[in-house]
């Protein structure tokens, strides 16, 4: 029975750790940017495809997470461009930039794999069984561990990184736009540059998870980012809502842990039978009932941080 409950956690806090990144970005572009970000759902399987397509052509898997990131920071231009020089709204923007991904993603899994829909990397080194992950054990006690010490790595570097650069000029100017975009034109400097970037950050995370995951997995495909944007509101406001009151805490620790209780309710509902097929109905079920909650603290004057 330990042993069923220890490998159910695990599974849980792998879940939460691939995608808690996703979240991270997703955070930047909804709750500090106040841009409602489609395009997610195309550039999240867009880095998963670049990653695993140049580790099927002899690239360091490390190098190919780089290249995701970069690949999603570009997609997240489009999508600002877009918005601040021809004036489209904001989701109609990420509309377009993910249907253009539909097939940009399909092109480069084809040429990539030969032709084939799915990349599948098993049997190439990943992150994951490259030499830096050897030096991790393998299991402890009979449950495996290696994956998961890698992703939390992983995830807590990335928290780090985004937690230094909002500290930055850069990054005070992107909160001040999303909070205020007139006194960031006060102040002299133009709004859309911090939009333009902030969409770049938010999709280069969206796609370095989707390289992450996708090493993870050992196989990428077009369709893997299918109710992305919706998973990564849902981590953003569960995380913000359940720990807001908590002044000490860090947001993106908090983005962290509402990836992972999310995650743990889908799990939960797996393990008590529900079948897969219904995932995407409960991932929206939880979504409007954290929309709800957040909406109940906002009424009763509590300080949620959510944008609803």
């Amino acid at each position: 029975m330990l042993m069923e409950v220890l490998s159910i956690l695990k599974i849980i806090l792998e879940e939460g750790a691939k995608y808690a990144i996703l979240a991270m970005g997703v955070y930047l572009t909804y709750s500090i940017l106040d841009f409602p970000d489609l395009s997610v759902d195309g550039t999240m399987p867009l880095g998963a495809i670049v990653s695993t397509v140049l580790i099927l052509n002899n690239v360091n898997p490390w190098l190919s997470l780089f290249a995701a990131f970069a690949s999603g920071c570009i997609a997240g231009s489009v999508t600002g461009i877009l918005h601040v020089k021809l004036k489209i709204r904001p989701l109609l923007c990420g509309i377009l930039v993910f249907t253009s991904l539909l097939s940009i993603n399909l092109v480069i899994v084809k040429w990539g794999t030969g032709g084939q829909s799915i990349a599948s990397i098993f049997g190439y080194d990943t992150i994951f069984s490259g030499k830096l992950a050897s030096v991790i054990p393998e299991s402890v006690g009979g449950v495996t561990i290696r994956k998961l010490v890698m992703l939390v790595i992983i995830v807590i570097a990335v928290k780090l990184l985004i937690d230094w650069y909002l500290r930055t000029k850069s990054g005070m100017l992107l909160q001040a736009t999303g909070a205020n975009e007139q006194f960031v034109v006060m102040l002299g400097k133009n709004p859309g540059v911090s939009k333009i970037l902030g969409l770049a950050i938010g999709n280069g995370l969206a796609a370095l998870s989707g390289a992450v995951i996708a090493q993870a997995n050992e196989t990428a495909n077009t369709t893997m980012g299918t109710g992305m944007v919706v998973f990564g509101l849902s981590s953003v406001i569960i995380g913000l809502t359940v720990f807001g009151k908590i002044k000490f805490m860090k947001a993106t620790t908090m983005v962290i842990i509402g990836t992972v209780i999310y995650k743990g309710c889908l799990q939960l509902a797996v393990s008590l039978g529900l079948p897969s097929d219904y995932n995407k109905v409960l991932m929206s079920v939880l979504f409007v009932i954290a929309l709800i909650i957040s909406g109940v603290i906002s009424k009763k004057g509590g300080k949620s941080n959510v944008k609803a």
